[in-house]
């Protein structure tokens, strides 16, 4: 169902908006009326999501091709709001990566800092050139997609863990630094959401491995990326006005264990 939203007009940042829980996002913030800066390094599933918002719903869209751990694909992405649509006023920093399962004497280097780059100095990058732009503006709201294990460990999971941590204590941080400043920064704790994600993990094509996964959670089935939408626009909206500094888990009952 379309969503008639609080957005007409806004322009707003999605990344990692090529699938899954950032396109989702991204279509239902263009149903709502809004101007969509779709960035992703995969640019054929960017610009799907951008073709999506233009061709059906009621927003505009723009793709840019943007690494999150490249400080001038960042800027360029920012950028591209300000000169396309004239500003900025919500930015949904979701792009990331999965991680490894090794235990933490036994993860790469490799692995551990490029987990840590994309998942959370990314979403550091994405603030640290959203926030200038949104204080010349008169204000504006960041969310940052966490994870119910940035609030929770598990096993073999190090680097993804950590990083998630450092997420949620980012969002913590930017959302005292900018109380006053009618900068609104807030995270999204997803549960496990059937995605493209859990897909190439296996954990929705294997029978037994979706069934252990979906026992997890008190409501024993998986997300789906809408419900994560929903929470999004939520958060972002002016019917949260009075939320900041939040990390919301949208997990199933997950983390009430």
């Amino acid at each position: 169902m379309p969503r008639d939203g609080n957005f007409p007009g806004d322009t707003v940042v999605v990344t990692g908006a090529s699938s899954g829980i950032g396109r989702a996002t991204a279509i239902a913030f263009g149903e709502a009326g809004a101007n969509l800066v779709i960035a992703d390094v995969d640019r054929d599933g960017g610009m799907e999501t951008a073709r999506r918002i233009q061709d059906e719903t009621a927003g505009d869209a723009t793709f840019v091709d943007v690494d999150v751990t490249d400080d001038a694909d960042v800027e360029e992405m920012v950028e591209t709001a300000t000169s396309e649509y004239g500003g900025l006023d919500v930015a949904f920093n979701n792009a990331g990566i999965p991680g490894t399962f090794d235990a933490v004497d036994e993860i790469s280097e490799e692995d551990w800092h490029a987990i840590i780059d994309v998942n959370l100095s990314g979403i550091w990058r994405s603030m640290r050139k959203e926030i200038p732009v949104m204080l010349e503006d008169g204000g504006g709201t960041i969310v940052n997609t966490a994870s119910i294990l940035g609030k929770v460990g598990e096993a073999e999971t190090p680097a993804y863990t950590a990083a998630k941590h450092g997420v949620v204590g980012l969002t913590k941080v930017a959302a005292l630094e900018r109380a006053t400043d009618d900068v609104r920064v807030n995270a999204v704790c997803p549960g496990y959401i059937e995605t493209q994600m859990l897909d190439d993990a296996g954990v929705t094509t294997d029978a037994e491995m979706r069934a252990e996964v979906e026992a997890l959670h008190p409501m024993e089935r998986l997300g789906t990326a809408e419900e994560i939408a929903d929470a999004v626009l939520w958060i972002a909206s002016d019917d949260a006005s009075f939320v900041t500094g939040e990390t919301l888990a949208i997990d199933g009952g997950y983390l009430s264990r």
